[in-house]
């Protein structure tokens, strides 16, 4: 695996500056947040304050008046059940924000994902990109529910801390701030390694949703040859760097985080203890400042431990969001549309001297040309890797071109509303794809527009009714994940139906047949020459034999259309068109 990009200090500053973007259309719940926040902060700093005036005016002397003595406990009483309740609804207000913050994200994520090109799911496994928009966006809400709040709540706490320390003693206060700049040097040591080692922790556990991914959706390939052995291997050697990566942030964790705070709050009380015990050779010691400064400074390094602590999910989340805001800011978009306006009515597909590359190196389809006259059927063949498939995915819009043009009706597909195109092309696959639902949302797509006798008559028009009617529940039987339930001849009759119930004027077939058995073939080839008819049909065909009788067959080779012509015409030719007829049917000359 490529070794992750670390990320610099300033990298590190500007994705966080891009989160705090996100707080942005959430100011006025934030800005009750902070007031509450503040009020939090002065009852945690009052409180001392009036223990200290006990200690000093009352407790000291032995004079206990009931009056002030009273007022004093219920002030703090006051403050100590103010605190608790502000701080619920302060804490309910921050973490509203921050949840809201995180839905958003979510949504941008998932809404730049359906917008990226067939380019980026080639080069991208499904697992990785799984894991930036679940994972990664977890650990962001992570920063904004805990680290924010708890970060925004620790330097108002240290502030007002201070402020205290100041009012009650200069000197003293001068002398605690002189671990400051040791606790910033942790700070710092913290981030420049933890930055590293949570870049590959993260990169480790993309990897590993990407091996779970891949085994689980080929497990029935996994099992009938027997790679469950290799795929445990593979998966326990992207584990063991997963736990790896995870061990050295526990030890940088176990070395900057607990004990080195604790160490440096020692070297604190032993300069304030230090302090008083020297001044006590010349002056009176106040017990009361002692018991406040003593308490000052555990209340200093309480949120002091908590940012520390919380620093390790800070540098997650800023790792996170660095893969989430790559994938935000990728630029390999699908097919922008010029949206110059038109409508498709004939149909009338021509490829001019179209030459495409996947790779921009090698050409996978060489100065392709031809013309499909409305209501004509064109069929592909060729050998695998001859070129079919690319025709078809450069005329859904699936990739960009650069070379030639393809048009419809006489404008380039390029200007036509992707609304335009998608509604009048109807895309069948060899392997049909089913979403979780009913059969009735899987033909209408949950456009509840569309009328249940539409949905109804596009599957009798194809002959899926037959097999749908004999369900339990017909049209509402449940679809479980892919369309398991069903068998491969049962799912090509529903994506049949689907693309009819659209009345697309277009149609684009990726040998449509290959996967029905013989019956439910027989069964649907009348279907087929319905949908064709009025239409026109560009088709990728395997067997010659479902192709004999369309208007023009183009046969591919290298990408480079060889031969064309109608079937007798090819057979007439004897060329490679003619002895993949011989193949197919046995012959030998």
């Amino acid at each position: 695996m490529e070794k992750p990009k670390e990320l610099t200090g300033k990298d590190q500053w500007l994705v966080f500056k891009r989160l705090l973007k996100y707080l942005a259309p959430h100011k006025r719940m934030l800005a009750v947040a902070m007031f509450l926040l503040v009020l939090t902060v002065i009852g945690d700093v009052l409180g001392p304050v009036l223990i200290k005036t006990f200690i000093d005016d009352y407790l000291t002397p032995g004079s206990f008046p009931t009056g002030p003595v009273a007022g004093l406990a219920l002030g703090y009483f006051f403050i100590q059940v103010s605190n608790v309740v502000i701080s619920y609804f302060q804490l309910l207000k921050f973490q509203e924000a921050a949840l809201k913050i995180i839905q958003q994200l979510r949504i941008d994520v998932f809404t730049k994902v359906q917008n990226l090109g067939m380019r980026y799911f080639d080069r991208t496994p499904a697992g990785s990109m799984v894991s930036r928009v679940t994972n990664d966006t977890e650990a962001i809400k992570e920063m904004f529910v805990s680290v924010l709040i708890g970060f925004v709540q620790s330097i108002f706490l240290i502030v007002g801390v201070y402020i205290a320390m100041f009012f009650l003693n200069v000197r003293l206060a001068l002398i605690t701030l002189l671990v400051l700049p040791i606790l910033v040097w942790i700070m710092y040591l913290y981030r420049k390694y933890s930055s590293e080692f949570y870049q590959d922790l993260r990169e480790r556990l993309g990897q590993l949703n990407a091996k779970l991914s891949e085994s689980l959706q080929g497990m029935g390939m996994v099992q009938a040859f027997g790679q469950e052995a290799r795929l445990q291997d593979e998966f326990n050697g992207i584990n063991e760097k997963h736990w790896q990566a995870g061990k050295r942030n526990i030890k940088l964790d176990g070395l900057l985080l607990h004990p080195a705070i604790d160490l440096v709050y020692a070297l604190a009380l032993i300069l304030l203890l230090s302090y008083f015990g020297v001044t006590s050779f010349t002056n009176t010691v106040e017990v009361g400042v002692l018991y406040a400064f003593v308490a000052y400074i555990n209340r200093f390094f309480e949120p002091v431990n908590q940012v520390m602590e919380r620093l390790s999910i800070f540098q997650q989340a800023i790792v996170s969001a660095s893969r989430v805001f790559e994938l935000l800011d990728e630029d390999d978009l699908a097919p922008a549309q010029a949206g110059a306006g038109g409508e498709i009515v004939d149909g009338k597909i021509e490829f001019r001297n179209v030459s495409f590359s996947y790779d921009g190196k090698g050409d996978v389809l060489k100065n392709i040309s031809f013309t499909a006259m409305p209501g004509e059927t064109v069929a592909l063949v060729g050998h695998t890797g001859s070129g079919k498939s690319s025709i078809i995915n450069l005329l859904m819009r699936f990739y960009e071109f650069e070379r030639g043009d393809i048009l419809i009706d006489g404008q380039s597909v390029k200007e036509y509303p992707a609304k335009e195109l998608r509604s009048k092309m109807g895309l069948v696959l060899q392997d049909p794809f089913m979403f979780y639902g009913t059969i009735d949302s899987n033909i209408r797509l949950h456009d509840h527009s569309m009328p249940d006798q539409t949905v109804q008559a596009a599957a009798q028009f194809v002959q899926a009714d037959r097999f749908i009617n004999e369900l339990p529940k017909g049209y509402q039987q449940q679809v479980t994940e892919r369309g398991s339930t069903f068998s491969s001849g049962q799912r090509q009759l529903v994506a049949f139906a689907r693309t009819m119930a659209t009345d697309p004027k277009i149609l684009v077939l990726d040998e449509a047949t290959a996967n029905i058995d013989t019956e439910t073939e027989v069964a649907i080839q009348v279907g087929l020459e319905r949908m064709r008819q009025g239409r026109t049909t560009i088709a990728i065909a395997h067997r010659l034999s479902t192709i004999q009788d369309v208007e023009l067959i183009l046969v591919l080779h290298h990408g480079e259309i060889v031969e064309r012509g109608t079937h007798q015409e090819l057979l007439a030719k004897r060329g490679l068109y003619h002895k993949m007829y011989l193949l197919q049917n046995g012959i030998v000359e």
